[in-house]
């Protein structure tokens, strides 16, 4: 098996992106791809897929593939012509580069596309390049199904909570009955007589333990991924079961939240941003407070609460005084948790699994992609 030296621009021909301003935008089935990922849709395509997207300004060395059309942000590079090279394998090419090292904009991350085309590399052949891919790209494959799997279990716990708790149609509410709307057994009460906010946690002093940053919480699932380790002193402390809820902004308007359960029993505590709320079950389950916490009315207060400076925004405490939530009896927490409690650890499972499979991805790279290993 050969393989040849030669450069970047000799593989490959970067562009920069092309600009969309937000009020230009037509809501379509076209990805737009910045420089973190796909971060909106369009109407119209700017570039023909399948395409390779790396990051110009802002988030520095991230690969992002792209099966069919889409349109390329100027926060981002694209690859403008494969020259005849396997589109997969030019994606994972890129990802052993180090892209994010090569910062070309002083004290604003950047990379420059004329300071990457002479960067050298080795490439074997168009047959040898798709056989990679194709063995790299069942790993990434199987995460993306993980993936799904994770967002239909978490819909699914979402779309039972707002039928149960919100909507008020629980197993049995057609018999029920009712005082002024309200099922008997039933009561309304603040968040914060349901949950403890900010609870107090003990935790052994000058200890390592797992951290949490607001990196590491998503947009709109509730796994925690990127932990750290560090000796705990100030920040949020928490448990296993506890909702981690972003408390400024933006993180809390772009939906910035966390269920705890990757804790092992050695070590029952965490710590993280000073910026999370942590929310710990009191009278309900806690199922039932991350769906709450998921929940747009309750998100819409506790944004509706922030004070501060702009930009610097803060939820107010007192929110969860004056946000009003139904009280269910114990009979129909208990049926909640038997239905969403095992969607809950399915989710965790799956998050184990890819990190398997990224571990195990990553490990073979490098080493298939400098010719060190073969299919």
């Amino acid at each position: 098996m050969s393989w040849e030296n030669t450069t970047l621009g000799e593989v490959i021909r970067l562009r920069r992106g092309h600009d969309l301003p937000a009020q230009s935008r037509i809501h379509g089935d076209i990805p737009i791809v910045s420089s973190s990922g796909i971060t909106g849709y369009h109407n119209v395509s700017k570039v023909s897929g399948p395409g390779v997207v790396t990051g110009r300004y802002g988030t520095l060395g991230e690969i992002h593939y792209v099966e069919g059309p889409y349109w390329p942000l100027n926060t981002a590079l694209y690859v403008e012509d494969f020259k005849g090279n396997h589109p997969r394998f030019v994606a994972y090419l890129l990802s052993t580069l180090g892209l994010g090292e090569r910062n070309a904009a002083g004290a604003v991350p950047g990379i420059n596309r004329n300071a990457l085309h002479p960067l050298p590399v080795c490439i074997p052949s168009v047959d040898e390049q798709e056989r990679i891919a194709d063995f790299l790209v069942r790993y990434d494959k199987l995460i993306e199904i993980n993936q799904r799997r994770i967002s239909l279990l978490e819909e699914c716990a979402k779309m039972l909570y707002c039928e149960w708790f919100v909507s008020l149609r629980f197993p049995g509410y057609e018999s029920a009955p009712s005082v002024d709307g309200i099922p008997q057994g039933w009561g309304r009460k603040p968040i914060s007589g349901m949950v403890e906010i900010n609870p107090k946690t003990a935790f052994d002093k000058e200890h390592i333990y797992p951290f949490v940053p607001m990196q590491a919480l998503s947009e709109n699932s509730m796994v925690i991924e990127g932990i750290e380790e560090r000796i705990i002193s100030g920040g949020a402390k928490f448990q296993n079961n506890d909702t981690l809820l972003a408390r400024i902004t933006p993180c809390l308007e772009n939906g910035k939240t966390g269920f705890v359960q990757f804790l092992d029993e050695d070590k029952p505590v965490a710590s993280g941003s000073t910026e999370f709320i942590v929310m710990r079950s009191a009278t309900v389950s806690p199922y039932w407070v991350y769906c709450t916490a998921r929940d747009e009315g309750f998100r819409e207060h506790a944004i509706g609460s922030m004070v501060g400076s702009d930009g610097r925004q803060r939820v107010n405490p007192k929110c969860f005084d004056t946000y009003f939530a139904f009280q269910p009896p114990q009979s129909v927490l208990s049926d909640f948790d038997e239905r969403v409690g095992p969607m809950f650890k399915e989710v965790q499972v799956l998050v184990s699994m890819n990190r398997s499979l990224r571990e195990a991805r990553d490990a073979l790279l490098p080493k298939l992609m400098a010719g060190e290993i073969q299919v």
